[in-house]
């Protein structure tokens, strides 16, 4: 049975979910930023997707790569999977601009988190919501 890891789950919050994936927001104001999880138990990697499997996670995740940048009007797009820290199979989809704080560096370890204010959390949700259900 899936169960999302708890680091995940302390630093995100729900969005919706898609065929595959669990969409969660990054709970730092810093970066627009998305992450993907597909909800299958055991995955660690993307070969451990049935091909059928990573071919929905692989059109979820550019669906959420092209309304992220249409919404935020990226510069560029930065799409990772890293999971060396969260070892659960989990796709990071973020918005950069020149002009961020971490710019052109990645966004990890890059100063603190900024929470969301609980309003402004909401209003993004439910901006990504309606853009990611619109594609």
């Amino acid at each position: 049975m899936f169960q999302l890891h708890s680091q995940l789950a302390k630093d995100t919050f729900p969005v919706l979910t898609l065929p595959l994936s669990r969409v969660l927001l990054m709970n730092d104001a810093r970066f627009p930023w998305i992450i993907l999880v597909p909800e299958k138990p055991g995955l660690v990697d993307l070969h451990d997707l049935k091909h059928a499997e990573y071919n929905t996670l692989t059109r979820e995740i550019r669906a959420a790569s092209k309304a992220m940048a249409q919404l935020f009007s990226a510069d560029k797009m930065n799409v990772a999977t890293l999971g060396n820290m969260v070892p659960q199979l989990h796709i990071h989809v973020i918005a950069r601009y020149r002009s961020d704080a971490a710019w052109p560096a990645p966004v990890w370890g890059k100063g603190e988190a900024v929470p969301y204010e609980k309003g402004v959390a909401e209003a993004r949700i439910t901006d990504i919501r309606k853009m990611l259900e619109s594609l």
